[in-house]
């Protein structure tokens, strides 16, 4: 389960951090908000004290944990490019929240710096393929979560047979020369075509979680499966 390198995977980032809001917004045309919502919708139906955000980037899926979950909830948004936790940051300072119950920290998914058993669910949207060593990454995931606690994955995926011509289409002919105009970075997203047609699909993801011990593990298609919501529950 070898992945990208990770030196690329950041510089990739930190050149697009200052408009990677706005891009993902307009390139996925708004429906990343519903991947969002729907994400949030599923952490919120079991009580969670600890909460970790991998691959946190600009904060988006931590800050809409915040929204559904308790205000005693301490979120934690990680991720190693500098440029993604300063917009995180700057956003928590104009939303007013408290430092100490929504942390974005640096660190590095393959070596969490987190005692076993600290959280009572992990997130991560849209990073799990841009991990180096997914297996290494898992691990980690499973060994910071408490018995009884979730691990849930937002990644892309592979859509439905019937729509894949006009999804790669857009994919590959498309999304990098909008992108070009919006973040002056195309390379950035020829990236996430090659990175996306080589990650599995939501069957082979769950067998992947599966064996790590969770159980059960379902999988939630959405927008013609172009990505997917993968819910795995670690054994009490």
């Amino acid at each position: 389960m070898t992945g990208p390198d990770p030196a690329a995977v950041k510089a990739t980032f930190s050149s697009i951090a200052p408009r990677y809001d706005l891009a993902n917004h307009l390139l996925s045309g708004g429906i990343d908000f519903c991947w969002r919502r729907k994400l949030v919708s599923l952490a919120g139906q079991e009580p969670c004290s600890r909460v970790l955000d991998l691959a946190t980037g600009s904060g988006d899926v931590a800050f809409a944990l915040r929204r559904k979950l308790p205000a005693e909830t301490e979120i934690v948004g990680l991720d190693f490019c500098p440029p993604m936790l300063e917009r995180a940051r700057e956003k928590r300072s104009r939303l007013g929240l408290a430092e100490e119950r929504n942390q974005f920290v640096d660190g590095d998914c393959m070596e969490l710096g987190f005692e076993d058993g600290t959280f009572d669910l992990v997130t991560i949207a849209f990073g799990l393929r841009n991990l180096p060593d997914r297996t290494r990454a898992l691990n980690e995931m499973n060994r910071v979560l408490k018995p009884g606690g979730r691990l849930i994955v937002l990644e892309f995926s592979q859509p439905y047979f019937w729509f894949r011509p006009f999804y790669y289409l857009y994919l590959r002919g498309v999304l990098p020369w909008v992108a070009r105009l919006l973040t002056g970075d195309r390379e950035a997203y020829l990236y996430l075509g090659t990175s996306i047609a080589g990650f599995p699909n939501r069957k082979e993801l769950c067998r992947e979680l599966e064996e790590f011990g969770y159980d059960p593990v379902r999988a939630h298609p959405m927008t013609f499966s172009i990505v997917a919501l993968h819910v795995a529950k670690k054994p009490a």
